[in-house]
């Protein structure tokens, strides 16, 4: 089971952290997606686009009509939120056109706390 981490970090530590495993010549063995803001998180996270990664969890590649189907909205609608979750790495394209989320499994890991 292939599980990615969805992370929310400020860029710099980010860097920080990869360039400290680089250091120690360690590989990290887990897919990760990070965002630096929640406001980015969310945006691209939207409910509909969330919904949509749900119904393609462990199905393979299926085409955009499909998706449409199984999470009972239009196409275009669909195609604009494919795309968005395509630009940001969550969803990938086979080499025929259809579209995948390769992982089995998805771990949340951020914190929220004030912005004061």
């Amino acid at each position: 089971m292939t599980t990615v981490v969805i992370e929310i970090k400020p860029v710099e530590q980010s860097h920080r952290e990869i360039v400290e495993m680089i250091e120690r010549g360690e590989v990290d063995p887990v897919p990760r997606i990070g965002f630096v803001s929640y406001e980015l998180f969310y945006k691209v996270l939207a409910p509909n686009r969330m919904a949509i990664i749900r119904a393609m969890t462990g199905t393979g590649p299926l085409s955009i009509r499909d998706v449409a189907r199984r999470v009972e909205r239009d196409f275009k609608g669909v195609h604009t939120d494919v795309t968005a979750l395509l630009k940001n790495g969550l969803l990938k394209k086979t080499e025929d056109g259809q579209i995948v989320f390769p992982y089995d499994d998805i771990h949340f890991d951020f914190r929220l706390s004030s912005a004061a």
